[in-house]
């Protein structure tokens, strides 16, 4: 029989797996023993915070080449096609979204492998469903450009296809360059757009709020190093 490739939720932050995975998730991960990652070392802990039955030294990992996604996916939809299950570890949250294991899911999917999402925590969807903005109609643009007046430039251009589209525009940023983010976001977007900050999503220090840019100027949290999604309407 052909092996399935296994989606795995990663934990957004330092909460504990059983309280935001499912039980039976986690029973799924303990029968993987071959492991698509971003970071050997993080899906090791990952795998120990699951109570996975076998040592870390044990259990096989491929990690994803950050300069190459497509290298080595033919060896990994081997194992499936040996008959070996493989699992996709994302550094945070789901596989497949912002982040580079797509690549594989569309080539198991060219060889006829069954590609099996497993539940657990996504910050962008958790956000959104928070955020109280247009659930209906949205779009998810990933990281903005880095260069300040590039990042104004594009920030125009999404607070532009807000209003036209009545659509909630949702995008994330490298943790340390938040702060750039939000002060671009707040000096170019009108004072009434709506602006929502979702910040250490699913742990102790979970803050998501909704409010408009105004009102955001007189209220600037602290996002430096925070992992955070930010979604955006103008109405």
């Amino acid at each position: 029989m052909t092996g399935k490739i296994y989606l795995i939720p990663n934990l957004l932050g330092e909460s504990l797996p059983g309280q935001v995975i499912p039980e039976e998730v986690i029973s799924r991960i303990k029968k993987i023993n071959y492991f698509v990652v971003e970071n050997t070392r993080s899906a090791r802990r990952f795998l120990l915070k699951t109570g996975h039955p076998l040592k870390p030294d044990d259990i096989t990992f491929y990690e994803i080449d950050k300069h190459d996604h497509l290298s080595g996916i033919e060896e990994y939809l081997q194992l499936c096609l040996a008959g070996k299950d493989i699992g996709i570890i994302s550094e945070a949250g789901i596989p497949g979204i912002a982040d580079p294991g797509s690549e594989l899911v569309l080539s198991g999917h060219s060889k006829g492998i069954d590609v099996v999402p497993l539940t657990g925590p996504s910050s962008i969807f958790l956000a959104l469903s928070a955020s109280g903005l247009n659930g209906q109609n949205f779009v998810f643009h990933g990281y903005l450009p880095v260069k300040s007046s590039e990042r104004i430039k594009r920030i125009k251009e999404i607070e532009s296809l807000s209003s036209g589209n009545k659509q909630t525009q949702i995008f994330i940023e490298t943790p340390y360059r938040n702060m750039a983010l939000l002060y671009d976001l707040l000096k170019t977007c009108h004072p009434s757009t709506l602006l929502c900050i979702g910040s250490d999503i699913t742990t102790a220090q979970e803050r998501i709020r909704t409010m408009s840019v105004k009102s955001w100027k007189s209220d600037i949290p602290d996002l430096h190093k925070i992992p955070a999604v930010f979604l955006l309407l103008k109405k």
